[in-house]
């Protein structure tokens, strides 16, 4: 098991929504009831499954302070503060500080891609500024830019940052970037396809950032909690389970595709709403039901993980 602070499954806990600039109150606290009973390790606010660039800074400073406030430090809560703009990222950073979260994470500065030594050059100014711990988060295929390993190693340099997400689904890469706890063992190394879970873990990472955890959390944890104890045949289980969960992001043709799939879990198992920020729209009833039918046979299976990932985290708390 992980000795790093943050570790296991951390859900990038998706925006609920019932209007363009209105939070779904009740879905929100639903949903992180539904990710403390699923035993999850950490929340990752305001990331890519949250739909962070489509909210406005006022709504993504309200879902701070309300999800904060209701985890009351029970377990992590990590806030993407990626922006075009740095002083952006800086006001809300300060503003989860004061929220009480306990880290940050950053993706490279999208739209004009930076150069190494400009990104480089870019976190260490920030950090320098930033009230909280920092992870790094890799994510090329949208920020059109990536980490490079010799990079992080440069900002390993730097004590506020604690680790990193990699989401470019290169498992080379991450490997070579968890040979960097040679110089940082105190680092968190986070894979973000949570199919790669296993992978990653024999690699020397730490855990996932897994979607499918937002709607499943109990089948996340233990398939985490089955790959770091060696146990191979539930690992098996769960890793087929997994992988027949996530036909659900086959559906629909657009990149946003996986988000919307997951709100419509979400709100299929009547958690929260799937209404989508601009300019993303829910899927259409055909679809829904695609959905439907893909979550159905898991829906027992689920519900007898939650309750015993429910028992054991009421222990711990």
């Amino acid at each position: 098991m992980s000795s790093t602070p943050y570790h296991g499954i951390i859900p990038p806990l998706v925006t609920p929504l019932v209007s363009r600039d209105q939070l779904d109150l009740d879905g929100l606290e639903q949903l992180v009831n539904h990710q403390l009973h699923g035993g999850v390790h950490g929340l990752f606010l305001l990331g890519t499954t949250g739909e962070a660039p489509g909210l406005s800074y006022r709504l993504r400073r309200e879902l701070i302070s309300r999800v904060c406030r209701q985890v009351d430090g029970r377990i992590p809560v990590l806030v993407g503060i990626t922006d075009t703009a740095f002083e952006e990222s800086l006001q809300l950073a300060r503003h989860a500080a004061e929220a009480g979260a306990d880290a940050l994470v950053l993706a490279a500065p999208y739209y004009f891609p930076a150069g190494q030594t400009e990104l480089t050059s870019y976190v260490e100014h920030l950090v320098s500024e930033l009230p909280l711990p920092l992870m790094l988060y890799n994510m090329p295929s949208l920020t059109k830019i990536w980490f490079e390993v010799d990079t992080v190693r440069r900002l390993a340099e730097q004590e506020r940052i604690v680790g990193i997400k990699d989401s470019s689904g290169d498992l080379d890469y991450f490997e070579r970037l968890t040979s960097l706890r040679s110089i940082r063992p105190d680092w968190s190394f986070m894979i973000g396809q949570e199919i790669l879970l296993p992978e990653a873990i024999r690699m020397g990472g730490d855990g996932a950032v897994a979607g499918g955890a937002n709607v499943f959390p109990s089948l996340f944890v233990d398939c985490y909690d089955a790959a770091v104890s060696g146990n191979e045949t539930v690992l098996s289980e769960r890793l087929e389970q997994i992988r027949r969960f996530q036909k659900i992001y086959d559906i629909g043709k657009y990149g946003s595709r996986f988000i919307k799939a997951t709100k419509c879990a979400l709100s299929l198992l009547q958690i929260c709403d799937d209404f989508m920020a601009e300019p993303f729209q829910r899927f259409h009833p055909a679809d829904r039901e695609r959905v439907f039918q893909l979550l159905t046979p898991f829906i027992q299976t689920a519900s007898t993980l939650d309750q015993q990932a429910s028992t054991s985290a009421e222990k711990v708390v």
